[in-house]
């Protein structure tokens, strides 16, 4: 069994759900469901990271370990790097970042991806799944990878990739995607390990990662090797909008 810890971002302030962390989804606060669902890994501690008196606050009432960390962090990568530092962990030790604002995250992810981490070389591990939708390939949100044959990520994008150049005639009139092109979805959960991160923040950005937005891109091009292992299961959405905290609400009270 792979020895890892669990780390949870958690911010307040979301520009399309103000206090998301701490939105109700039958009875408990989103944070505390992601919490509970990362409590069910096989990591050694689960710790929630946050900038906000008021997440600390409740999660203390459902008894997580909180580090506070500074509320200018440029990324989530940057948090999970303070948060390390404070704890004092060895450059070998194997972080897993698990998103706040997934309160359906299966447990098995989490320890897939530290597992993954931990029998590679890699600097950083996550998750994929097939795509079968065209409107995905061609959605900039959805952030698309391509690997080696060994498993690691030779590039991360958001537009379509591997781009079929001799294909998409076939898309066109059929409506669905060649199975040549074996498209990918990036799952956004990471494992790291710790002297990455700090390898991470004092790198700071790089333009590919501006240009993509995609953080990931910076540890690439600094030549480090990013594991990448098809999800065992399909996560759930997480909860971005309104529309996805209703959503997730109606599982909870099924």
């Amino acid at each position: 069994m792979t020895d890892y810890r669990v780390i949870i971002p958690a911010r307040y302030a979301s520009t399309r759900l103000p206090g998301k962390p701490l939105q109700d989804i039958a009875g408990k606060p989103m944070i505390q469901r992601v919490y509970e669902q990362a409590c069910r890994s096989q990591a050694k501690q689960v710790i929630i990271a946050t900038d906000d008196t008021r997440i600390e606050a409740a999660a203390a009432e459902f008894g997580a370990t909180v580090v506070m960390t500074r509320a200018d962090h440029e990324s989530g990568t940057d948090r999970l790097q303070e948060v390390v530092a404070k704890l004092g962990l060895g450059s070998d030790d194997i972080v897993v970042n698990a998103q706040g604002d997934e309160p359906l995250i299966p447990p098995e992810l989490i320890d897939q991806v530290a597992n993954n981490l931990a029998r590679s070389t890699a600097g950083i591990s996550t998750l994929s799944e097939p795509v079968d939708s065209i409107e995905t390939v061609f959605d900039p949100n959805a952030v698309k990878v391509v690997a080696d044959a060994n498993g690691y990520a030779l590039y991360f994008s958001r537009a379509p990739i591997p781009f079929g150049r001799d294909h998409y005639d076939v898309i066109n009139r059929s409506g669905h995607l060649p199975e040549l092109m074996a498209v990918q979805r990036h799952i956004g959960i990471y494992g790291y390990r710790v002297s990455l991160l700090h390898d991470f923040v004092r790198w700071g950005p790089c333009a590919l990662e501006k240009t993509e937005c995609l953080e990931q891109l910076r540890a690439m091009w600094h030549g480090v090797k990013i594991h990448v292992e098809q999800a065992a299961v399909t996560p759930p959405a997480g909860v971005d909008t309104p529309a996805d905290l209703e959503r997730v609400r109606a599982l909870f009270s099924r």
